[in-house]
């Protein structure tokens, strides 16, 4: 199997025998994930809950850094109860097309000497657990501002189980979309178009908030934001270059082009707003460049810099008509724009993996197609079937889970406690006393 096949499919190299490998324990791939493991959590907490609340309101700043924190806390659990063996099963036995076994409930087979190819089976599960706190966070972004904080925990642990853990076996756990080819290096698929499709539905099934296209809602701290996008930024390098699950050269090579897309991304929003707009904005370039990393993400083992600068550049624009689009001409109120910039940038960059992971492109030529695929067109068959099947998946089942969370304990805070603000409302706090 190609190296870009290996380092594409985590979860593959999950599933080597822990029991009968002939692979021993390698200290630096070792010593890289536990690196690449705190930085992805970094992205979370603080990361991803500084970037969030300095784009509400300042009334409800606290309720989004409250759910990044409790979601962070009990994803984890989750994760070591069930979702890991969902998604992975347990090492060294052959997995279903569509979910794992259940032999690693509660981390079964785990001890502190079983391997998972050249890294401890502990680390692999930590490192995995990081993606499965992201993901439901990112979802938080579509329906701040009017969540019950009991809802918020309910859906989240639910759309764990029965959302995310199943994707991500499919594609890096031996199911069936790992087994066509499809390359997704870092999660265009099971991270970034779930959590989107996710937040468009939340968002279409919630409705707006109140006084949403005639009342501005500015976010409150742009500081708070900008500094959440630095911690972003660098965490994304954990993210990325941490799935090649290996200290090398494939490792090297997803931290460049995740550097270039990124930073191709911002530039590009930027711009595309001084020309719309007569001025460059903050929000945008740091919203461009969040663009451009979830963009690259699924093709960060596939493609080498200059297709990665081709990518962040699309990104940025792309993901910048689809903001517009989505909020000012369907009137969808995605609160914080989760899924025009992850779900389109996903899609956008898992299709261009499939085109730019070509050896013929000449300087902007990939690492090649996944075994038993020659064509361009063979593989973005296969890339826009692991799109379409992840959000229609997601979308039915999200919308599942959110009406039976509303039967049960309502999804919705009532209009006067929106007015309020969730901080007092269902925290008894503010997030500032001056």
């Amino acid at each position: 199997m190609k190296n870009l096949q290996r380092a594409g499919l985590l979860a593959v190299a999950s599933l080597v025998s822990t029991q009968a490998s002939a692979q021993e324990l390698n200290q630096a791939d070792t010593a890289w994930i536990l690196t690449a493991t705190a930085l992805v959590l970094f992205m979370t907490i603080p990361g991803l809950s500084l970037f969030y609340s300095g784009l509400v309101r300042a009334k409800n700043v606290l309720s989004v850094l409250m759910q990044c924190f409790a979601l962070t806390c009990l994803m984890s659990l989750l994760w070591f109860a069930l979702g890991y063996t969902i998604a992975f099963g347990s090492d060294g036995v052959t997995q279903g097309p569509f979910i794992g076994d259940f032999g690693n409930v509660f981390f079964a087979s785990m001890t502190m000497d079983s391997l998972n190819g050249s890294i401890p089976s502990t680390l692999f599960a930590i490192f995995q657990m990081t993606f499965a706190i992201i993901t439901p966070a990112l979802i938080v972004g579509a329906f701040a501002e009017r969540m019950r904080f009991s809802a918020m925990l309910l859906f989240s642990a639910v759309w764990l189980l029965l959302v995310y853990a199943p994707v991500c076996h499919w594609v890096w756990g031996g199911g069936w979309l790992g087994a066509m080819g499809l390359q997704d290096f870092a999660g265009g698929t099971v991270v970034h178009i779930t959590a989107a499709v996710a937040a468009l539905v939340a968002a279409m099934f919630m409705g707006p908030r109140r006084g949403f296209g005639t009342v501005a809602m500015p976010p409150h701290n742009l500081t708070l934001t900008v500094a959440g996008a630095g911690m972003l930024w660098v965490g994304w390098f954990g993210f990325n270059a941490g799935s090649a699950v290996a200290a090398d050269n494939s490792a090297a090579m997803a931290m460049l082009v995740t550097h270039l897309s990124a930073s191709a991304g911002s530039l590009a929003w930027m711009t595309m707003e001084w020309i719309r707009h007569g001025k460059p904005s903050v929000l945008g370039i740091v919203t461009g460049m969040v663009a451009g990393l979830g963009t690259i993400t699924p093709a960060s083992g596939s493609v080498g810099p200059a297709a990665a600068v081709v990518i962040g550049l699309s990104a940025g624009v792309v993901c910048y008509f689809a903001t517009n689009w989505i909020k000012n001409t369907l009137k969808i109120d995605d609160s914080l724009d989760v899924f025009p910039v992850h779900g389109v940038g996903g899609i956008l960059g898992t299709l261009l993996a499939g085109i730019f992971c070509s050896t013929q492109l000449g300087i902007f030529s990939g690492n090649g197609f996944s075994d038993g695929i020659d064509s361009i067109g063979g593989q973005l068959l296969v890339q826009a079937t692991g799109v379409a099947s992840t959000f229609a998946y997601t979308a039915v089942v999200t919308w599942a889970i959110l009406k039976v969370v509303d039967l049960l304990v309502g999804l919705r805070v009532d209009a006067d406690e929106e007015t309020q603000g969730l901080d007092l409302v269902l925290h008894d706090e503010r997030g500032y006393d001056l």
